[in-house]
């Protein structure tokens, strides 16, 4: 269904789904098993060796999460793609199937805390480096580029921030250096965006957030585009390349082309790293996803009311939302995001970072928790949580200062959305 002409709407209800040939359900069904029979040792055996397509055992796949999985890489305009238990889980995969010890890549410093911790501190155990990037300037990850550099990663949609990162150019950046641009497209959802159609590679997300979108289910995916040439690098992905020992010297490259990439994730990077996806949460994120269109647009209203409302508040220094024609963001925003810059951004409060956990406290229909992409609303104040582990020079590069709160407006009434801050920011205020 990915290549039919078919609207996001109903690709979002139908893509990578088909009624259960045993039992005629319509409901994509939940297959709670751990391994599958074989039909004979000939069939078990095309399969280890992958050249047979089926399944093996629930840690590389799963008939509820391959839906899934069908479904994702329709609504990005990918080849294909593989899903796993976190967001952070899909980080660790990507970059698992590229990067050999001593490698490094660039990452937009603009990123959500978790992330930059990752890749700072938890990837420097298997010798990846990473080096952070101003992305106002995307010049600024050219001259950044050293021969050691396997890919270039930012957010669509930056979390907290809601900065858009201006990817055309980043993309033309990687291309013209042969290494792929991967983009978090956590924020942004495709129906927002879509980086695929601005010269990504490969596509993250956070299934966790907005695609299952009920606070219900933990997930991450991992889409390519099917269009990166590992064969033109000379021999700079070895991992995709050369001949693959656990695999009777299998070149994951030659062998599945324009999938490749998704293949080595799969076959090693699941079968060794085993941050597989339960099919639970895979059945709740397909059941959040055939809503998404609606429920973004939503998101998207609710979003500009509030922080018009905020940005006009007396007890409000700044607010940083794309969807204002005061962002510097507003015009990448029209080019990348048309249809509005998501539903999560900061605020900056007077009275800094005392009264920014006075506001977190003081509200009632705002849920202060750790995440983002609910139907509920929510609220943090980054600089106490999430990116509390991050000097202040970092939270301020990563636009959480100790002023900050970030929002994730959620599909409530935007009145009494509006209500439940405007009493927070007085009790705040004294």
């Amino acid at each position: 269904m990915a290549n039919d002409p078919y609207d996001f709407a109903t690709r979002a209800i139908h893509a990578g789904a088909a009624p259960d040939p045993t039992t005629g359900a319509r409901s994509t069904p939940i297959y709670q098993t751990t391994a599958y029979v074989f039909d004979d040792v000939d069939h078990a055996a095309s399969l280890f060796n992958l050249q047979t397509f089926g399944y093996i055992y629930s840690r590389l796949t799963n008939p509820t999460v391959t839906v899934l999985e069908e479904r994702l890489a329709s609504l990005e305009g990918g080849r294909a793609a593989v899903c796993a238990a976190s967001g952070h889980a899909a980080q660790l995969l990507a970059f698992f199937s590229l990067m050999e010890p001593g490698d490094e890549f660039l990452a937009s410093r603009n990123l959500y805390g978790g992330s930059i911790t990752q890749f700072a501190h938890a990837f420097k155990k298997f010798g990846w480096i990473c080096h952070f990037v101003d992305p106002a300037d995307p010049q600024n990850f050219k001259a950044a580029l050293t021969p050691k550099t396997k890919a270039i990663f930012c957010e669509a949609l930056a979390n907290p921030g809601g900065s858009v990162v201006d990817l055309e150019p980043i993309a033309a950046i990687a291309n013209a250096a042969r290494i792929p641009l991967m983009v978090d497209n956590t924020l942004a959802t495709p129906f927002l965006c879509r980086p695929f159609e601005w010269g990504a590679d490969i596509v993250l997300h956070s299934t966790t957030k907005f695609l299952a979108g009920h606070g219900n289910a933990m997930g991450g995916a991992v889409i390519e585009s099917g269009r990166f040439d590992w064969l033109s690098t000379n021999g700079r992905f070895p991992s995709m390349t050369e001949p693959d020992p656990a695999y009777h010297g299998l070149k994951f490259a030659e062998t599945f082309g324009d999938f490749g990439y998704s293949m080595k994730t799969r076959a090693v990077g699941l079968r060794d790293l085993g941050p597989t996806m339960a099919p639970l949460n895979a059945f709740l994120t397909i059941t959040g996803i055939e809503t998404l269109h609606l429920r973004m647009a939503r998101h998207v209203a609710n979003a500009q009311a509030v922080a018009e409302y905020l940005a006009a508040h007396p007890a409000v220094a700044w607010v940083s939302y794309a969807g204002l024609k005061t962002s510097p963001y507003h015009a990448l925003a029209k080019k990348y995001l048309p249809q509005g810059p998501g539903a999560v951004f900061t605020f900056g409060v007077k009275g800094g970072f005392d009264a920014g956990v006075r506001i977190v406290e003081g509200v009632e229909l705002f849920s202060h928790l750790a995440n983002v992409g609910d139907t509920r609303s929510l609220i943090i104040h980054p600089a106490s949580t999430t990116h509390r582990q991050l000097t202040q020079a970092q939270q301020i590069a990563a636009g959480a200062g100790p002023d900050t709160i970030r929002l994730s407006v959620g599909l409530e009434g935007s009145d009494d959305l509006i209500r439940d801050l405007d009493r927070a920011l007085a009790r705040a205020s004294g």
